[in-house]
């Protein structure tokens, strides 16, 4: 027993801390967007229902010796490719479709050993139901779990915040080595088994493990495929607006697993009735939050309510398979069929929803189908339950439709891909003034530009880039000479219009629809007297690529919502930056946030650099927009002009800090 229990336990604590460990290194290559831990996920998801399959075509096999020399064949070849440290040759160029990329990056990476990690929990519970006859190998299922769960939230407050991402990498591997010895031990003392009973007289069959139906397979299928929906819809829904990091990637996830080990440790846990109740309330108040913009800024209710929600729908999910499970006969089909709705669901969140949605839409459906599903499983129940859950989706389905309706009101253009949601809106500051119309670019929930329409505001800088910000201050100090300007997040090419003859203006974007969206429903580009220029791709592997750009000023301004792109504001990506600026330029970092205060991560770089560090706040009394800037230069002359310097504020340092790198950040540092 103690072997099969180390070798379940190692496998599955490696298969979750893998996944942490990589996405975290890749994530600056396409940009930092959330998307990257869901098409993460995807892949993880696929390499788990290949790896059951595999168990459960292995475990059918006549010849238990020969299974055990494929299975120890494998693990030996595995150890081939390690330690999983993604090459230099992935990075995208950007023009790659990044999900292709991803996945094919990571089944370069670390396909074969997350192939064989996610085989062991089936297989060896089938070895375990071999050797033990009559004992149920579903509490190591449960094992599996709580290792898992325990690699996840270890991850952010034991991994990450004491190891950079190589040594990380390199422990992972050597653990793996220890669980492929286990592993190959288990199999190889295995090869005596008898297979599981087949020629049982039917009654028996029937009876103690009756063979599953096509409507069983079915509601397996939807169950497990609606809680991978919920668990990928409502990471994406809190990385849109922090950070897609590996804390709000994971707490999710371990959520997900509690429910599982919960579910499937035994059967006081989960309450039929008790956890129904608790459904219909929850997924209520998470439709209401959904619908109600006033609550979309208001963190700690969107985590705790989003929290609690998937806690409760992924409660009903799994609590409702383990319910429906079969006999441990066929214990590796009821598996693969799980694991394959929790690919239906990645695939449904990673790939299908951003090319077929308008936006952010999927966890809104999610709650009307697990509603839907709810009153299916309890359409024989008392009609006041009946009653109470079709209520409860036609509640969803309302919220749903009201949340479509704000998407498009005012809004002239809505387009989603990869990279996030974005839409062109118009409105009217003042309803007796014709010229007071303006378009807005907003991605997610947040502002990305905005232009007056009439001809004499046209050229105007607006939002956070008006005379008045930090940005605004520093290109109005370099007035009268030719410069360069290098701008990291096109939006809608605000910067643009402080443009004179002889200067070049040169944006970044990783969004291509961003590219076009700014050239086609605004004018800054066009009516800029200065050049511009527009470089796709994530604009740090751009600027290693470039050849030095002599910058007078280069404004870092890549934020998608109130989610930061940590790679843009490490150690080695200031360093990155000072080789394309002139010796008096300027960086401008745009750290306008919510929820995270910027301003002395950079402040502790600045000194570790010898930079001069000004930090401009401007406080718009009119209701208009507000904006922080930092500004770094290696000359402080700029900085000191009597524009800049009047407004000019403190910033308290953060010495017992760790600086940031590209290998450590920490976001719990710098939360408001």
């Amino acid at each position: 027993m103690p072997l099969y229990a180390a070798t379940i336990f190692l496998s599955a604590f490696l298969l979750f801390l893998v996944q942490p460990i990589l996405a975290k290194q890749i994530l600056p290559w396409y940009g930092g967007t959330a998307v990257v831990w869901t098409t993460c996920m995807v892949f993880f998801q696929f390499a788990l229902l290949v790896g059951y399959a595999y168990s459960h075509w292995l475990t059918r096999w006549p010849s238990p010796r020969r299974v055990a020399l494929v299975h120890v064949a494998l693990l030996v070849a595995s150890l081939a490719v390690l330690p999983i440290i993604p090459s230099e040759a992935w990075k995208p160029s950007g023009s790659d479709n990044p999900v292709v990329g991803i996945l094919l990056l990571l089944g370069a990476t670390i396909g074969l050993p997350y192939f064989l990690l996610s085989t062991t929990s089936p297989l060896v519970q089938a070895w375990f139901a071999r050797a033990h006859p009559g004992a149920s190998p579903y509490r190591l299922f449960a094992l599996s779990n709580f290792a898992s769960m325990l690699a996840l939230l270890g991850y952010p407050f034991l991994f990450e915040p004491w190891l950079a991402s190589p040594e990380q990498s390199a422990y992972w591997s050597l653990g793996y080595g220890v669980f492929a010895l286990l592993c190959a031990a288990l199999a190889w003392r295995s090869r005596s088994l008898l297979p599981l009973p087949s020629a049982a007289p039917a009654a028996e069959v029937e009876t103690s493990s009756p063979a599953p139906k096509i409507r069983d397979l079915a509601l397996w299928l939807a169950l497990a495929a609606l809680g991978s929906v919920a668990l990928l819809a409502v990471s994406n829904h809190l990385t849109q607006n922090v950070s897609s990091v590996p804390l709000l990637w994971v707490a999710p996830l371990a959520i997900y697993l509690l429910t599982f080990i919960l579910c499937f440790e035994g059967t006081r846990w989960y309450r039929r009735d008790a956890y129904l109740g608790f459904l219909v309330w929850i997924v209520c108040v998470m439709a209401w939050f959904l619908a109600d913009r006033r609550l979309q800024f208001e963190l700690l209710w969107q985590m705790a309510v989003f929290g609690a929600g998937l806690y409760g729908v992924c409660m009903f999910c799994h609590g409702e398979l383990a319910r429906l499970r079969p006999g441990p006969r066929h214990l590796t089909l009821f598996y693969l069929v799980v694991s394959l709705g929790g690919v239906v669901g990645g695939v449904l969140v990673g790939i299908v929803a951003p090319l077929t949605l308008p936006g952010y839409l999927e966890l809104e459906i999610a709650l009307v189908l697990v509603a839907l599903l709810a009153l299916y499983l309890n359409r024989e129940r008392p009609k006041p339950i009946v009653a109470m859950f079709a209520a409860v989706s036609l509640f969803a389905t309302g919220a749903l439709a009201y949340r479509v309706n704000g998407l498009k009101e005012d809004t002239l253009l809505i387009e989603r891909n990869f990279y996030g949601v974005v839409r062109v809106k118009e409105g009217q500051s003042d309803s007796t003034d014709p010229d007071s119309r303006y378009r807005t670019l907003v991605h997610g929930a947040i502002l990305h530009g905005e232009q007056y329409l009439a001809e004499k505001y046209r050229r105007s800088p607006t939002s956070y880039y008006k005379t008045t910000s930090g940005i605004g201050k520093a290109l109005l100090a370099l007035n009268g000479q030719d410069i360069r300007v290098g701008v990291i997040g096109l939006g809608a090419g605000t910067l643009a219009a402080y443009g004179d003859e002889g200067d070049v203006y040169r944006f970044y974007d990783i969004n291509p629809a961003v590219a076009r969206i700014a050239r086609e429903q605004f004018t800054y580009l066009t009516d800029t007297r200065a050049k511009s220029e527009i470089v796709l791709g994530d604009a740090r592997l751009n600027l290693e690529r470039e050849p030095p750009q002599n910058y007078d000023v280069l404004a870092v301004d890549a934020f998608s919502g109130d989610s930061i792109p940590v790679h843009l504001i490490t150690d080695e990506a200031i360093g990155a930056y000072l080789r394309h600026m002139k010796p008096e330029g300027v960086i401008a970092f745009h750290t306008s946030n919510r929820f995270l205060d910027l301003k002395p991560v950079l402040l502790a770089i600045a000194e570790k650099r010898g930079l001069a560090f000004a930090y401009v706040n401007e406080v718009a009394e009119d209701g208009g927009t507000s904006s922080d800037w930092v500004l770094l230069s290696r000359d402080q002359r700029l900085l000191l002009t009597p524009e800049i310097a009047a407004a000019t504020e403190p910033v308290a340092a953060q010495p017992r800090w760790r600086l940031w790198t590209d290998t450590y950040n920490n976001l719990l540092q710098v939360w408001r």
